[in-house]
């Protein structure tokens, strides 16, 4: 799923100020919501840090496009409105999650690509987005693609990342945001 992101990283280039605390802007925090179980405590430790800190929460879907060939387009099509709804579903129960939580309406973002270059072209575009925020799954098959992969290119990565653990509970999580 994340392959090539090293690449993506290597040639990272903010063209945006980070604006998060200037006047007349709040800092968001940035939680990718994908297929992992532990997406909850992303999401769970975003909304709490955005109540202490007043701020906000912007949810990233991320739809990888389907290799097609000239013959399958249509199917493709098929797949691909397929794929939005289910984004929009995931992102809807994420939302839905924040807002039990903290009482705020997280933004939606859906974007369709690698998955790399758009979380940081999401980055790059909002410059109120101040951390990232990612669980980490805490069973024997390793943390996740996306927290293995930024172990790695943290060093790089052009805003703060915060991982939570995937097996803190609520209450863990709210002593900590």
């Amino acid at each position: 799923m994340w392959q090539h992101a090293r690449h993506a990283l290597a040639g990272t280039c903010m063209t945006s100020k980070r604006l998060c605390f200037e006047p007349g802007h709040k800092p968001k925090c940035l939680v990718v919501v994908d297929d992992t179980a532990e997406w909850d405590r992303a999401v769970y430790y975003a909304s709490r840090w955005a109540i202490r800190a007043g701020g906000g929460v912007v949810m990233l879907r991320i739809v990888e496009p389907e290799q097609q060939s000239q013959e399958w387009l249509g199917v493709a099509d098929i797949m691909r409105a397929e794929a939005q709804e289910a984004a929009e579903a995931a992102l809807d129960r994420a939302a839905g999650r924040a807002n039990g939580i903290a009482a705020i309406t997280p933004e939606r973002v859906i974007r369709e690509g690698a998955p790399m270059e758009q979380l940081l072209a999401v980055i790059d575009e909002d410059p109120d987005i101040a951390m990232l925020v990612l669980a980490a799954n805490p069973g024997a098959e390793g943390p996740g693609p996306l927290v293995a992969l930024l172990a790695h290119a943290v060093g790089t990565f052009p805003i703060p990342v915060t991982i939570i653990s995937g097996a803190l509970s609520d209450q863990s999580v709210d002593s900590l945001s």
